[in-house]
C-alpha cells in the first residue's frame, strides 16, 4: 500500500477519500484553490498545498500544478474523485510519466471507454445493444442535423468527454438543433477542455439503470451489481438507490454481464460504472463512467463493500479477493443529494455561510459532507455540499427511515433542496418506485415545493409588515410596552433552513 496519497479534489469527495487512506494507515495531501483554503478536506488531511486561484481552471484543472504539490509533498500515487480531472486520459498519463500511480483506470482504458464516442463504438462491435445515432462524434450542427433527421426526432445531443450532466441537450425539432447544439459544445468544452459531440435517438421514458464493476490487473473483474438514478433534473441525477426497483434477477444478471464483458473488452481496471438505459424491457448501453460515483455509497451500502478502499488497493497491485459468486445485495439503500440551490429562483446555485450544521444519524443513516459551521460554501464550483444515504432491509423500511433522516439535517445559512426530497418521499408513484428520467418533470412535486416556498415567504412578508404596523401604532414606551401588554413580536421563520 502506498505511503502517501495525494488527494486532487475537493468537497465531499476529498473527505470520503481521506477518511479511507487514514483507516489503511496512508498519509494524505490536499490540494485547495484560494477559496478552499480553510475547507474541511483541507483540514482533515495530513497536509495540504495551494494550487491556485478559485476558478478551477486555475486550480483544479491545472495539471502541472497538481504535479508539482505531489512532487513536492512525497506522494506516490494521485486519487483524482470525481469531476474535474478524474476521467482525463491525459492527466493520468502525466500522472504516470511522473512516477506516480494514478488511482483509476490506465489511460488506454479510459480512452476505450471513458470517452462515450469511443465506448460506443466498443458496444457496438461487442454486441451490446446501443440507441440508434451518430457512428462517432460529428463535426458541426450541419452532420448533427443530418444525424437527427436519419434516426427521427427527438435527439440528445451528447458531450464527447466528461459527464455529470454537462453537455447534453435534447433537440426536438431542426429550428432548435443548431442553438442547442452550440450550448452544448461550449458548454462541453469549458467544463472538459473538450467540445466534441455526438448525436443518439432520445428514448422519451427510460429507466436509468447502471452497473457498479471492479477490476483489477490481475484479470478478475466482477460487478456489484445496479443503481437506479432515474430521478433527475436537467440531466442531472438527484437521488440514487440500490437495487433497483424495476429489475428482476434476471434482467440484473443480464445487465451485469454487459457491464463486465465491456469492462473486459476495453481492458479497464479500478472502480467504474457502466450506464444503460431501460425502457419497454430492454436495456440500452448509455455511457462508462471510468472514475468513482458521486452515488456509490448505496453499492456500499447494500454489498458491504469499501469502493475507495478497493480503488486504493486494486491501484497499488493487489488481487481481488471478492469474486462475482461472493456478491450478495443486502436490503435497500438510497442516496439523497444536498445541493445548494434556491428552490425559489429555478434551483439556482446559491452558496453561502454554513451558520448552522446539523447532521443526522442512527441505524443505517451515513452522511457525506465536506461542510463545517463557519465556513463559506465558494461559488465557483459545483452545488452538491453534502449526500444523506439511508438503508434499511427493505425499500420500505429505507424509505421511513429516510424521512426521519431528512427532517433532522439542518444546513441553515443558504437554502437547500432538502425539502425536495422530502416532497419525493410522500409522493404515491415514487413510493410504488414507477420511475423514469422523466419524473419530475411529470409528478407534481416541483411545482409542490414552489408553491409551499412561496407560501412559507408570503407568510414570513406577511407577518413582517404586520410587526411594522403593530410597532408604528404602539404608544409611547414602543416595544417594551407591548410586551408588557403581552403582545410578542410573530417569529419570522428562515427560508435558509
Amino acid at each position: 500500500m502506498f505511503r502517501t496519497l495525494l488527494v486532487a479534489n475537493r468537497g465531499e469527495i476529498a473527505c470520503r477519500v481521506i477518511r479511507a487512506c487514514r483507516e489503511l494507515g496512508v498519509r494524505t495531501v490536499a490540494v485547495h484553490s484560494d477559496a478552499d483554503a480553510d475547507a474541511l478536506h483541507v483540514r482533515l488531511a495530513d497536509a495540504a498545498v495551494a494550487i491556485g486561484p478559485a476558478p478551477s481552471q486555475q486550480s483544479y484543472l491545472r495539471q502541472e500544478a497538481i504535479l508539482e504539490a505531489a512532487e513536492r509533498a512525497g506522494a506516490e500515487a494521485v486519487h483524482p474523485g470525481y469531476g474535474f480531472l478524474s476521467e482525463n486520459a491525459g492527466f493520468a498519463r502525466a500522472v504516470g510519466k511522473a512516477g506516480l500511480v494514478f488511482v483509476g483506470p490506465p489511460p488506454e482504458a479510459m480512452e476505450a471507454l471513458g470517452d462515450k464516442v469511443a465506448a460506443r463504438k466498443l458496444a457496438v462491435r461487442e454486441g451490446v445493444p446501443v440507441s440508434a445515432g451518430s457512428e462517432g462524434a460529428v463535426k458541426d450542427a450541419d452532420e448533427a442535423l443530418a444525424v437527427a433527421r436519419r434516426v427521427g426526432f427527438p435527439v440528445m445531443l451528447k458531450a464527447a468527454g466528461g459527464g455529470g450532466g454537462m453537455g447534453l441537450r435534447v433537440a426536438r425539432s431542426e429550428a432548435e438543433l443548431p442553438r442547442l447544439f452550440a450550448d452544448a459544445s461550449a458548454q462541453a468544452l469549458s467544463a472538459f477542455g473538450n467540445g466534441a459531440m455526438f448525436v443518439e435517438k432520445y428514448l422519451e421514458r427510460p429507466r436509468h439503470i447502471e452497473v457498479q464493476i471492479l477490476a483489477d490487473a490481475h484479470g478478475h473483474v466482477i460487478h456489484l451489481g445496479e443503481r437506479e438514478c432515474s430521478i433527475q433534473r436537467r440531466h442531472q441525477k438527484l437521488l440514487e438507490e440500490a437495487p433497483s426497483p424495476a429489475l428482476s434477477e434476471a434482467m440484473r444478471q443480464s445487465v451485469g454481464t454487459m457491464a463486465v464483458k465491456l469492462a473486459r473488452a476495453g481492458g479497464y481496471r479500478n472502480a467504474g460504472t457502466m450506464e444503460f438505459l431501460l425502457q419497454d424491457g430492454a436495456f440500452h448501453f448509455n455511457e462508462v463512467n471510468a472514475r468513482l460515483q458521486v452515488e456509490h455509497p448505496v453499492t456500499e451500502m447494500v454489498t458491504g463493500a469499501d469502493l475507495v478502499r478497493w480503488q486504493l488497493r486494486i491501484a497499488a497491485g493487489e488481487e481481488l479477493s471478492l469474486r462475482q459468486e461472493d456478491v450478495r445485495l443486502r436490503g435497500h439503500a438510497i442516496e439523497f443529494r444536498i445541493n445548494a440551490e434556491d428552490p425559489l429562483h429555478d434551483f439556482r446555485p446559491s452558496p453561502g455561510p454554513v451558520r448552522r450544521l446539523r447532521v443526522p444519524d442512527g441505524e443505517g443513516v451515513r452522511v457525506d459532507h465536506g461542510l463545517r459551521e463557519g465556513w463559506t460554501v465558494p461559488s465557483h464550483y459545483d452545488s452538491l455540499v453534502a449526500k444523506v444515504i439511508v438503508h434499511g432491509a427493505t425499500r420500505g423500511e429505507a424509505l421511513a427511515r429516510s424521512r426521519g433522516a431528512l427532517s433532522h439535517l439542518e444546513i441553515r445559512g443558504f437554502p437547500t433542496n432538502r425539502d425536495l426530497h422530502l416532497l419525493l418521499l410522500s409522493d404515491p408513484a415514487f413510493r410504488k418506485g414507477e420511475l423514469s428520467t422523466r419524473f419530475l418533470e411529470e409528478r407534481p412535486v416541483l411545482a409542490d415545493l414552489r408553491a409551499r416556498a412561496a407560501a412559507h415567504a408570503e407568510e414570513a412578508r406577511r407577518r413582517a409588515v404586520a410587526l411594522a404596523a403593530a410597532l408604528a401604532q404602539a404608544p409611547e414606551g414602543g416595544i417594551g410596552t407591548l410586551h408588557h401588554r403581552h403582545t410578542t413580536p410573530a417569529r419570522v421563520p428562515r427560508r435558509d433552513a
